[in-house]
């Protein structure tokens, strides 16, 4: 089923996710999810999403992968490169912005998929910048909190939802 997608100004946005334990994935409620996921994201014709931009703060998300869909769940970066590279980025709880945002050019990640096994990935460019958007939406952190240029005019209205609850 395709999910409504929250927006700013929810609070659920900067609200930090809780891990899923493993035997947790097997419940019907989280495959159920996890299915919802898969069917938003493209939908919405997103490249990511994590499982609080619908409603659901738990450590989910979804990836779009070589013309498949990853699912990530307790998803790391457990190593940087330190060379960064400027992602244009928007967001689908955010929408009609879009900003310039430092991100680490290649990252190590770590994380279970959703039968529970633990895989690895050396992931660059931008697979490694939507990796580190959807952690950051897991951490209740949005991309406008990192941007350091917006490419087009942000509203006022827009910058007063942004800083009405920047971490």
């Amino acid at each position: 089923m395709v999910l409504p997608i929250i927006k700013i100004p929810s609070p659920i946005l900067r609200t930090r996710s809780r891990e899923v334990a493993r035997e947790e994935l097997r419940k019907p409620e989280i495959q159920k999810l996890i299915g919802d996921m898969r069917e938003t994201m493209p939908a919405a014709n997103g490249i990511g999403l994590a499982a609080p931009q619908v409603g659901v703060n738990v450590r989910i998300a979804v990836i779009a992968y070589e013309k498949k869909m990853l699912t990530v769940v307790n998803p790391k970066i457990v190593k940087r490169q330190p060379e960064y590279q400027d992602s244009e980025e928007g967001c689908l709880s955010i929408p009609d912005v879009v900003g310039i945002v430092p991100r680490y050019k290649e990252i190590k990640v770590t994380s279970f998929d959703e039968q529970g096994r633990r895989f690895n990935m050396r992931v660059r460019g931008l697979l490694a910048c939507v990796w580190q958007h959807e952690i950051d939406h897991l951490d209740g952190i949005l991309f406008v909190d990192r941007a350091v240029k917006f490419l087009a005019p942000v509203t006022e209205e827009q910058r007063k939802a942004f800083a009405a609850y920047k971490l």
